[in-house]
């Protein structure tokens, strides 16, 4: 489980395809000094697990579903830091919300821009999530906690706003992306937990 608030950012440092897996090795932040094999890193919203470490280098293996539903996005972590978070210790603040790092879907940038000290984005949300975003709900994106600001339904698009303050500009590539890119999604695991259980019992009923 992660929090959504992110500790450091990380280049890849090399790539390899094998079957349909891709192995990436990342540099190893500073002060990720207590890190072992088989431990999970949020990075980019995705939960990766540690295959190998030494004092500079992390390496993950990115399997065919992660690749599937990446897709064209996995092209934007090769261009720009990715984010990262180590996952929480039981006790910890949880300054943002409950992050899994199993991400719903790439969803792509409708807009994306500075407003003053601050950075208005704009998401485009696939029909099947638009009932997990409301107005002051949370949304994970590229494993940044965010509180939803609007949501607005155009045509057949769900159009969900965020806005991120100094800090988050300053501590994570999200001001890196621009209209057309795609972030990676992730809905907040309590409303999908609770929608799931409501449309079970609804499905209940009507049988």
């Amino acid at each position: 489980m992660f929090s959504g608030i992110i500790e450091a950012q990380s280049n890849i440092l090399s790539e390899v395809t094998a079957d349909s897996a891709i192995r990436i090795e990342i540099t190893k932040p500073q002060d990720f000094n207590d890190l072992k094999i088989g431990d999970s890193i949020c990075t980019n919203g995705i939960c990766l697990t540690i295959e190998k470490l030494d004092s500079e280098r992390i390496q993950f293996c990115l399997g065919a579903e992660t690749l599937q539903l990446l897709g064209p996005a996995f092209s934007s972590w090769k261009k720009q830091p990715l984010n990262l978070e180590r996952s929480l210790r039981l006790g910890d603040r949880v300054h943002g919300h409950l992050v899994t790092g199993h991400v719903d879907c790439a969803a792509r940038v409708h807009r994306s821009y500075q407003d003053g000290e601050c950075w208005q984005m704009q998401i485009e949300i696939p029909a099947a999530l638009k009932n997990y975003f409301w107005k002051k709900s949370s949304i994970c994106l590229n494993g940044v906690s965010l509180t939803v600001n609007q949501v607005q339904r155009v045509n057949d698009l769900c159009l969900v706003n965020v806005c991120l303050i100094p800090e988050t500009i300053k501590k994570t590539n999200l001001s890196q992306v621009m209209a057309g890119d795609a972030v990676c999604v992730e809905a907040d695991y309590l409303a999908k937990a609770y929608l799931n259980q409501k449309e079970g019992a609804l499905a209940e009923l009507n049988t």
